[in-house]
């Protein structure tokens, strides 16, 4: 059946809707021309709060959710990694102490991931030096281009600035992180979102 007009309203994490979204969305809007979709930004929290107030059906995020009202699924597997406008060596507990780092803000599921690394490596994410907190991955890349400290990225956020040179991958083994589709349990689902869904799957 055709799906006539209609709206989807979508959240996701800045990550996910400046990189991973978009040519997903342009796929399904190839399919759905009629659907029109409207996508916001949020932080992992406030995109778990849209979903549950129903101002979003749809939400995509880093990391997993504990919230028992959503179910949450696998939808990507991200890579993150550590950049900086010089190259390291190698990377040990005295150097990430000794780095400035800028970072994204609290809140945020890049910061989240960035500081379950440290936490694994036994690292208090209190002890480093915090040269700068902004609001945008793209910000934060753009400070480690000019060589004001190092960060922790996504590789989507990062990928084509080391192709091109402006920054290095830096040897510090990542963790992959998952990207996430949340959803209410209870609400209903619109054809739109179950289209959106199945498209992302495949």
């Amino acid at each position: 059946g055709e799906m006539k007009r209609g709206s989807l309203r979508l959240v996701a994490s800045q990550t996910i809707a400046s990189y991973w979204l978009p040519p997903r969305l342009a796929t399904f809007h190839s399919l759905y021309p009629q659907i029109a979709v409207e996508l916001a930004i949020d932080n992992s929290e406030g995109a778990a709060k849209r979903v549950l107030d129903g101002s979003a059906e749809l939400g995509f995020v880093e990391g997993a959710i504990d919230e028992p009202a959503l179910a949450y699924w696998v939808v990507a597997k991200d890579r993150l990694a550590l950049v900086g406008a010089t190259q390291a060596p190698q990377i040990d507990e005295d150097w990430i102490r000794a780095a400035t780092w800028i970072v994204r803000e609290q809140g945020s599921g890049t910061r989240s991931s960035f500081e379950d690394v440290l936490r694994h490596r036994g690292i208090d994410a209190a002890d480093l030096r915090i040269g700068m907190t902004l609001p945008s991955n793209e910000a934060v890349r753009t400070a480690a281009e000019a060589g004001a400290g190092v960060a922790v990225l996504s590789h989507l956020v990062v990928a084509r600035a080391i192709k091109i040179g402006n920054l290095h991958e830096l040897p510090l083994e990542l963790p992959e992180r998952a990207f996430n589709a949340l959803r209410h349990k209870e609400r209903y689902r619109t054809r739109a979102a179950d289209a959106l869904t199945d498209l992302i799957k495949e």
